[in-house]
């Protein structure tokens, strides 16, 4: 049964966590990753930082062969990076057990990352291979996907969905706000801006689950 997993990380311990040395106050979303022969190219956005400070912290880093711009919307810049697969972290594990990543956010505090499993054995697979790599990882959450989820629920992580309960449960979508995004984000225990990102995300989930029944 298909299985979804969260797994945090010292942020120093994932490899695009290396930009938080120079840059500590950036937030960082992993769009999505695309193993190959050699390397794993992740492509992620990065929030609090200029593209040009971007390239600058990862130009020492052992693992980066290439990394450039993709994009940008506002005050967000979506990066594409070659990783070697010999240098061996969260990013070359994934590439190599061939398990989907769903979400992953980081700060200078800690990764959170979502994965699925065709069967909790390939969780398994992914999180011995840490442990075997002596990468720290830390199962925060795991459960199978069931015929009886919904759609919308089936679309949200657990994070994403405690986040959006919480923040409608607390007034912050009433007008006026009756909370603030870093009040939630102390009640949840995590960052303002990984709060920001799960409802963000969240609802851009629920939107796109919705817009596509509607038009089903």
């Amino acid at each position: 049964m298909a299985t979804e997993a969260t797994f945090t990380v010292p942020s120093d311990e994932f490899p695009l966590g290396t930009i938080f040395n120079q840059l500590p106050g950036a937030m960082v979303k992993l769009e999505r990753i695309v193993p190959g022969t050699d390397v794993v190219i992740p492509y992620f956005w990065v929030r609090g930082s200029h593209s040009d400070d971007i390239v600058a912290a990862f130009s020492d880093h052992p693992g980066v062969q290439n990394i450039h711009q993709i994009d940008s919307v506002e005050d967000e810049y979506l990066m594409r990076a070659e990783w070697v697969t010999e240098y061996e972290g969260v990013l070359s594990t994934l590439g190599e057990t061939r398990v989907p990543l769903i979400e992953a956010v980081g700060t200078d505090d800690q990764w959170t990352f979502d994965i699925r499993g065709d069967d909790r054995s390939d969780i398994a697979a992914f999180q011995s291979r840490c442990i075997e790599l002596d990468i720290p990882i830390t199962l925060s959450a795991l459960h199978a996907l069931t015929p009886v989820e919904t759609a919308t629920e089936a679309a949200l992580t657990d994070a994403q969905q405690e986040a959006l309960v919480l923040a409608y449960e607390r007034g912050y979508f009433d007008s006026p706000r009756e909370v603030t995004m870093e009040d939630l984000g102390d009640e949840l225990g995590i960052s303002q801006q990984a709060i920001a990102s799960r409802l963000r995300r969240g609802t851009n989930r629920i939107l796109g689950s919705t817009l596509s029944a509607l038009e089903a």
